[in-house]
């Protein structure tokens, strides 16, 4: 995020090694061109990390953008084997969520890290629920198709366990997932 042209600025110098020089001027940034736009953003990005200041939406995004270069490699990969993998794909948003819930909870009483505890709980099962709809056909919408099933068996027969010691598990509740 650049800063508005009504912001104060600051001079910085620096020397840095060349490779860090290097790399700086070819790091893809959205909005950012020069390699005073990019440090611009990146130290904002950092601030905003050592803060602690990020909110949801906020750590969200930053984590998204720390996955663009996956994300663009994939579709890459998909569009030269014209394949999509929705495991690949539900897994880094999942996993992404997950991420920017552990990263911007305040974790300053037991209140809070309850709320934490109950906020990755349900996006892991959520999670789960998503690997285990890709589990109901012989084959995952994935490159490999069978990888969910070949990892499923133990959480099978977990469930299994579970819901013969207490059969009211096995029944969705009335508020859903």
């Amino acid at each position: 995020m650049l800063p508005s042209p009504a912001t104060p600025m600051s001079p910085l110098s620096a020397r840095i090694p060349s490779d860090l020089y290097l790399w700086l001027s070819q790091l893809p940034l959205d909005g950012a061109q020069t390699n005073s736009d990019k440090l611009r953003v990146l130290l904002g990005q950092l601030k905003r990390q050592h803060e602690g200041a990020l909110d949801y939406g906020a750590t969200h995004a930053w984590l998204r953008d720390l996955l663009t270069r996956q994300r663009e490699a994939l579709v890459q990969v998909e569009g030269q084997s014209s394949q999509h993998s929705e495991v690949l794909a539900l897994l880094m948003e999942h996993l992404t969520a997950a991420m920017a819930l552990l990263l911007s909870h305040p974790l300053e009483n037991e209140t809070n890290v309850a709320r934490l505890e109950g906020a990755l709980v349900r996006r892991a099962l959520a999670m789960g629920e998503a690997l285990l709809r890709q589990a109901i056909t012989p084959e995952a919408a994935a490159f490999d198709t069978g990888v969910v099933r070949q990892h499923i068996a133990p959480v099978l027969a977990l469930a299994g366990v579970l819901a013969n010691l207490d059969p009211g598990i096995s029944q969705p509740s009335a508020q859903g997932v």
